[in-house]
């Protein structure tokens, strides 16, 4: 007891911080748990199936932000390619299950684990690559694999492997009738990555990405293994893009080259990252909440008619909040909350 009062006494300024940071955090995680909580609930507060669904992928995009936002947020490594590691989870569930009979549970963590190695095996040669040139490198690896399943066979080439019909059960992940159970799902799936990105956010690893993030030369003189925390990064980042990958697989029953693989889902995970705050908690779902609606309403509501509206207001709201706030969404509430404690010091 009088060890704790000591390091809690008055004038132990480093203590006190250490404190307060340790507070800060578990504010962070009863905050989360209100959070998913809420989301939880909404849906049975929500009958419409269409909307269920924007719901299902408002969460599952989600996720798989906050997936790329550990390597891309974190430290600092701006993939571009990320819908390989999706195509992988979604292709290594769907064959396991239509031709193995493997539950897509086993499926998933499979292709989660191939992916893992798989970005180690990338990692290697392009995280010898900086900026803009990692990026392209992606983009090219990406768009490889993409025509490679295009042209394999035993994975259906070009036209893709559907999903046998079983009754709803959570072994199969199938649902025909309802939706709901998709949305615990991706609740949960969103749960489990924000939870593993606020531990390592608090971890030594957390601390090394954010030091390669800012100046990975200067990180490396004060003793940061930087090109280990690029390759941890890479490989936990992979392995839940590719469980989503899998949930998206079960979730479709039905897919093909383009539409697990294209490039356009490698800009919607990094997407919603960038427009709510890279590098946070937050900003993935923040962001996803913002995007993923209107993208899906629009193109509802506008795509249909073959101008591209949908696009257009995609690319308007993009370029707004980059003028804008381009720390994000996120950073309006923190300059808010600033403004306000100043004001009310003295």
């Amino acid at each position: 007891m009088t060890t704790l009062t000591t390091a809690l006494a008055p004038g132990s300024g480093l203590t006190r911080a250490e404190a307060s940071y340790a507070a800060r955090r578990r504010r962070k995680l009863v905050v989360a748990a209100l959070v998913f909580a809420g989301l939880a609930a909404l849906p049975y507060g929500i009958r419409d199936v269409y909307l269920q669904n924007v719901l299902i992928l408002t969460l599952m995009y989600a996720a798989l932000s906050q997936s790329w936002n550990i390597l891309g947020g974190y430290c600092g490594q701006v993939s571009l390619g990320h819908a390989l590691y999706f195509g992988f989870g979604a292709y290594a569930t769907t064959v396991l299950f239509v031709n193995y009979g493997m539950l897509p549970w086993f499926g998933m963590l499979a292709g989660g684990m191939l992916s893992a190695v798989v970005a180690l095996a990338l990692g290697y040669p392009c995280f010898r690559l900086a900026g803009h040139y990692f990026s392209i490198a992606t983009i090219v690896i990406a768009e490889i694999g993409l025509l490679l399943v295009h042209n394999w066979d035993f994975v259906g080439g070009a036209m893709g492997i559907q999903w046998p019909f079983n009754p709803d059960s959570w072994w199969t992940l199938q649902f025909a009738r309802d939706k709901i159970p998709y949305v615990h799902f991706a609740i949960g799936f969103l749960a489990v990555v924000w939870f593993v990105t606020w531990v390592i956010e608090g971890s030594r690893w957390g601390y090394w990405w954010r030091a390669v993030k800012d100046d990975a030369q200067a990180a490396e003189s004060l003793g940061v293994e930087v090109f280990r925390s690029k390759m941890a990064a890479a490989a936990v980042s992979a392995f839940f893009t590719a469980i989503g990958g899998g949930f998206y697989a079960a979730y479709v029953s039905y897919i093909d080259p383009e539409s697990v693989m294209s490039f356009r889902f490698s800009l919607l995970f990094a997407l919603p990252a960038v427009l709510g705050g890279i590098g946070t908690l937050w900003g993935p779902l923040v962001g996803a909440a913002i995007l993923i609606p209107l993208t899906e309403i629009s193109r509802s509501y506008l795509g249909g008619s073959g101008n591209g509206l949908d696009l257009m207001l995609y690319g308007v709201l993009v370029m707004v909040v980059a003028l804008a706030r381009p720390e994000g969404v996120l950073s309006l509430f923190r300059r808010t909350r600033t403004a306000r404690n100043q004001e009310a010091t003295p």
